[in-house]
């Protein structure tokens, strides 16, 4: 991962081709020639193959994949997405953050140390049930569906990083694999049994989806599929992202005053409420640059339909293509101290004119993922929550590192302790 950074950066932006034994890729990082590969010729850069063959098999071949289903699936979740859609459900969001929040009351009390990341899954899953599933799903489903997740995506990266294995050669992890998948659909196929026999016009995604396909077995099996994929990628990275602000701050206290002071002028001592989002601004940009170092999807492999240049470098047809946001977004030539943390970077106040293609964590082009107005609204609640409440403090040793699994996530485990803030209540303006 940082190897890919650090070659994209002494190519200072231009096609490399990279050497890994029988395996031979082609690194893409300029933003001009990712936006060629995610936007301007994105049909020609695919989907599928031997790197995507593994997550397919228990994403499926939807929203995870190409052509005609996937055009579908992105028709049918798009208006759950919208930032109207999310935002109207803001409030009862922030309800739910709130009541998970308060579990860490007993902590704070006794002085036990939480599991970061843990915890920000904790409250992501409570989350997404609510927004995927509504009543129809309970916090036992969401919490089986995770650690599910988690299995599937650890045993699927031992293909995916040998992708020349043949699906027919077993390997360690095939059947706990073949279990988390089991489990998933033991979870996912009732839950929407259940939406298709509701009467009532709900808003949740399960019962948006069954209402855009068809019934039967082909039409459960797709809306399986778009729940599946759609869930596992808000999961990941809104955890991960959010794991990653608490050692972030740690490490940099002057942005961690700042935005301590932000939430509490804006929030107080709470409750947060969806009037609160759009004055956290200071907070929006420490995300933004949380992902801009930390991007969950930090590596996006295509495989070339045709033979074609990139920046005079010639692409054979069935090419492997790496396009990178964790490279891309530490090139020298588009971000100034790109090592550095600081969410200045963000600031609305400053023109700064950047390409569209140097900053890309939700992808680009048609395949932009469809979650971001859920992501920011959600991880901004629940910062908000947390810090008008508590003041993290990480208690074990870094440096923390990234593990470059399916999705970016802290190597080491982050051990929180919660100060609790002495004020009283107050309604914040």
């Amino acid at each position: 991962m940082n190897a890919f950074a650090e070659v994209g950066r002494q190519a200072r932006g231009q096609v490399v081709r990279l050497d890994l034994g029988p395996f031979r890729p082609y690194l893409v990082t300029h933003p001009e020639h990712v936006q060629h590969v995610m936007r301007n010729n994105w049909t020609n850069y695919l989907r599928v193959g031997e790197i995507w063959d593994p997550m397919q098999r228990f994403l499926g071949t939807t929203l995870a994949a190409e052509g005609p289903d996937w055009e579908s699936s992105r028709k049918a979740l798009h208006p759950m997405f919208t930032a109207r859609h999310v935002t109207s459900l803001t409030g009862e969001l922030a309800d739910v953050i709130a009541e998970r929040v308060d579990l860490l009351d007993e902590f704070a009390r006794s002085g036990r140390s939480i599991d970061a990341t843990a915890t920000m899954a904790d409250i992501v899953v409570a989350v997404n049930t609510t927004f995927f599933f509504g009543e129809k799903g309970s916090l036992e489903d969401g919490e089986r569906l995770v650690r599910a997740f988690d299995t599937a995506i650890k045993c699927s990266s031992i293909r995916t990083i040998m992708p020349s294995v043949p699906a027919s050669v077993p390997l360690p992890g095939d059947r706990a694999f073949a279990n988390a998948v089991k489990t998933i659909d033991e979870v996912v196929y009732p839950l929407i049994r259940k939406a298709r026999a509701a009467s009532e016009d709900s808003h949740d995604v399960v019962s948006a989806l069954c209402r855009a396909r068809g019934e039967g077995h082909d039409g459960d099996r797709k809306v399986r599929d778009d729940l599946v994929a759609a869930l596992v990628a808000g999961t990941d990275t809104t955890t991960h992202t959010l794991a990653w602000v608490w050692p972030v701050l740690q490490a940099h206290p002057q942005v961690a005053i700042r935005l301590y002071d932000e939430v509490d002028q804006v929030v107080g001592a709470g409750p947060v409420r969806p009037s609160h989002i759009p004055e956290l601004r200071y907070t929006k940009m420490v995300l933004q640059e949380v992902l801009r170092l930390y991007p969950s999807a930090w590596i996006l492999p295509r495989v070339t339909g045709a033979s074609e240049e990139i920046g005079g470098v010639p692409i054979d047809a069935g090419s492997t293509v790496f396009v990178s946001p964790y490279a891309t977004h530490r090139l020298d030539e588009f971000w100034d101290r790109p090592l550095d943390f600081d969410p200045e970077r963000f600031s609305p106040d400053i023109d700064t004119r950047r390409h569209r293609y140097s900053y890309f964590p939700f992808g680009g082009g048609p395949h932009q993922c469809l979650g971001q107005h859920l992501f920011y609204i959600v991880s901004l609640l629940t910062i908000a929550t947390i810090v008008s409440r508590f003041r993290p403090r990480v208690r074990n040793p870094g440096p923390f590192t990234p593990f470059p699994g399916v999705a970016l996530r802290p190597k080491q485990k982050i051990e929180l302790g919660l100060v609790p803030v002495e004020r009283s209540r107050h309604t914040a303006r």
